[in-house]
């Protein structure tokens, strides 16, 4: 089998749609046809998919499979069921059970048709949409708007979509007629928003059909099986090793511009004190003397490739301020491109008092891991692990009781970096078993003696905690190393590879792109799988999201769940012995604990609005709801300050203003992000509250200590 690059991630999300991140291309369009390097790189993928020396559940690229993908592709380019028609479904049909044949054959034609009419389809819809502008709509009828249409039949034909149509289009106005907007407002704000999103799907290109088709193939045989384009390669290798070399800055696309939306701290835009979040770049220049490029209007990613460059070159922007109009002169401003890490998806820490305990959190959004660095033997490559060792040093240097790794939404990453992470806590051992295809079973092991941290632990997840966050989390409460609590997590139990196809033979500087595909299945060291079940925690908060809502369970073609035999390991703790008076306490204190319960409401509330599937489109209905909405908010937020939680001039905002996250003000939406940094975590404080009473009921009592610690343990701090 090729060496390659072990992952434990979640899917990732589909690529057919992702609207706000294009835009026109540098030149003419290119002609909607499939180009030979694409047709070459079908071939590589169709031989990699159904090779079972790769992939972990291989199937056949048969007429049964070529049903799957035509109905998953017909779903990443119309999932709502808003643009194509029966007669459109029709049409298509006959190469439902010709897919095979065309991949194979690299004969790619019919499915970048079906890729032209869609595009088509937009644009008619789109039309008809700003039609609908001219004048105000009646909100007094009794109409709802059924926002949800995944499960929909296709319409008979276009007077059924424009009746859709119509009722989406009121609802967008009725949300902006409820936020006070003025009619000619109103019908400005969607006549730009809609002529957008036709411009932006007529710009899609011969790269984003064929990505959108070869993922449509790698996701029929399983969820976490995936095509990434050349350009996705790119910034996923990037996202993995935390670090790139350009300007530090994240751009995104805004109207007919590319807009700062953050400044990394201590990157080459950053230390010129000329970009500021919000400003505007209109046009490029390469090193001093190269000709300035105007990328107004351009799509984000090709205004990036641009930007980027190899450290110690030059890049000249002309800039608009945030502050000035579009007809302003722009400034030049000349930035020497640099490594700049990407310290946002970094581990961090903080230190929770709770009572006179010092409890320490380590917030991991990612397992990352550098693995170029790595592979060229990089003693200083980037890794979690590495960090958190780091950041645990700095904890106890700082005398903390206890610790929290914090894993909510962390979906994964590197199957090393969770085997290694895990090291960091326990003196060695296994870790995870791995089930390769052929069924042989391996062990991932800690092999390193020694701990970063032998203290009182506890591992924070939630239902976005997925992959190498099952593993790490599974393996602390199965070693009994630490209290997990939170949520059940994602469930996922299957092992992703990553596999350059531009390591097969090529030429030129063409590229193929990469496969992310499943090559093994992980277990538990006590022999059970993650797979479905995910990590149920030893103390477990209201559910914001269940399986059937989110997570493993919810893909038709996931892998079953199984068992295999449990790896030998060492037992360092009991903790369902301390679990009834954890309860105990932490129920008798989050009944006191205001924010926590707010939050419990939340997710209440949250919950039921998911059941819904539809909006009333009448206008007095809908600002009944939103004027409860509104009370509610006021009231929380009088009853925040005034005890002390939030400052009487905060104000978030929380009542829908009816616009598209494009729509509103980069400025403003970059602080509201910072502010939300600085709000209260119920969470993550009652996390370390629970961990700080262990250790209290631990201290108190040599006899429960005995119970839950083994006598190799107890010398430790846990027990004091």
């Amino acid at each position: 089998m090729l060496k390659h690059k072990l992952l434990a991630f979640t899917a990732t999300l589909p690529l057919a749609l992702a609207l706000a991140a294009t835009g026109k291309a540098p030149a003419a369009p290119d002609v909607l046809a499939p180009t030979v390097e694409q047709q070459a790189a079908a071939r590589l993928v169709y031989g990699i998919l159904s090779d079972s020396r790769y992939v972990y559940r291989a199937k056949p690229l048969d007429d049964t499979l070529s049903a799957e993908i035509h109905r998953r592709y017909l779903e990443s380019l119309d999932g709502q069921k808003l643009f194509f028609t029966r007669a459109d479904i029709e049409r298509f049909e006959p190469q439902r059970l010709r897919h095979d044949d065309a991949i194979k054959a690299q004969a790619l034609g019919p499915a970048f048709d079906i890729f032209a009419t869609y595009q088509a389809r937009v644009a008619e819809r789109v039309a008809f949409a700003r039609s609908l502008l001219a004048k105000p709509f009646d909100f007094s009828k009794d109409e709802t708007w059924l926002y949800d249409r995944t499960q929909a039949e296709w319409a008979a034909d276009g007077a059924e979509l424009d009746a859709a149509w119509r009722k989406y289009v009121k609802n967008d106005a009725l949300r902006l007629q409820l936020a006070g907007r003025s009619q000619e407002d109103i019908r400005k704000t969607l006549d730009k928003r809609y002529a957008g999103l036709a411009e932006r799907v007529a710009e899609l290109r011969a790269d984003d059909a064929f990505e959108t088709y070869m993922n449509a193939y790698a996701a029929s045989i399983d969820p976490h099986t995936s095509y990434m384009s050349p350009r996705n390669a790119e910034n996923f290798n990037m996202q993995m090793s935390l670090s790139l070399e350009g300007i530090g800055a994240v751009l995104q696309r805004q109207d007919e511009f590319v807009v700062v939306r953050t400044i990394v701290p201590g990157g080459p835009a950053a230390g010129t004190g000329r970009v500021k979040v919000g400003d505007r770049v209109v046009a490029v220049g390469q090193g001093d003397k190269g000709p300035m490029v105007d990328v107004v209007g351009w799509r984000i990613d090709d205004t990036v490739a641009l930007i980027r460059g190899k450290k110690g070159t030059k890049v000249r922007l002309d800039v608009l301020p945030a502050e000035a109009g579009v007809d302003a002169k722009p400034q030049q401003v000349v930035i020497v491109r640099d490594k700049v890490k990407l310290e946002q998806q970094a581990a961090q820490k903080r230190v929770i008092e709770v009572g006179d305990r010092r409890i320490g959190v380590v917030e991991l959004p990612t397992f990352y891991l550098d693995f170029d660095a790595r592979r060229r033997g990089d003693k200083d490559a980037r890794s979690a692990t590495a960090d958190v060792a780091k950041l645990l040093r700095e904890l106890k240097a700082e005398k903390v009781d206890g610790v929290v790794i914090d894993l909510r939404d962390n979906g994964g990453g590197s199957l090393l970096e969770a085997v290694e992470l895990t090291g960091l806590f326990i003196d060695t051992g296994p870790v995870v078993q791995v089930r390769e295809t052929g069924g042989r079973v391996s062990v991932q092991a800690d092999e390193e003696g020694g701990v970063a941290w032998d203290g009182p632990l506890a591992v924070l997840v939630n239902r976005a905690s997925a992959s190498a966050s099952e593993i790490f989390a599974a393996a602390i409460q199965d070693y009994g190393r630490g209290l997990i609590i939170g949520e059940p997590t994602f469930g996922k139990g299957t092992v992703q590879s990553l596999i350059d196809l531009d390591r097969f033979p090529r030429k030129d500087d063409v590229k193929f792109g990469q496969v992310k595909l499943t090559v093994a299945q992980f277990f538990r060291v006590e022999g059970g799988t993650t797979q479905h079940a995910g990590v149920v925690p030893d103390l477990q908060f209201p559910v914001s999201l269940d399986a059937s809502e989110y997570g493993e369970s919810t893909y038709d073609n996931a892998l079953p769940a199984t068992r295999i035999q449990r790896a030998p390991h060492a037992n360092l703790g009991k903790f369902s012995v301390l679990t009834p008076q954890l309860v105990a306490n932490h129920e008798s204190r989050v009944a006191k604990d205001q924010e926590f319960q707010w939050w419990a409401e939340d997710v209440a509330r949250f919950r039921a609005e998911r059941e819904r599937k539809s909006v009333s489109l009448n206008e007095a209905v809908r600002r009944a709801e939103r004027d409860r909405l509104e009370a509610e908010r006021k009231k929380r937020q009088a009853e925040r300050v005034a005890a002390g939680l939030a400052d009487p001039d905060e104000g978030a905002r929380l009542v829908d203003d009816g616009l598209a996250a494009s729509e509103r003000s980069v400025v403003e939406q970059a602080a509201e992000e910072e502010a939300a940094k600085n709000r209260p975590d119920p969470l993550l404080r009652e996390s370390a509250a629970i961990l700080a009473d262990a250790l209290d009921l631990l201290s108190a009592d040599g006899q429960l200590t005995a119970q839950v610690l083994p006598l190799t343990r107890q010398p430790t701090v846990w027990a004091e």
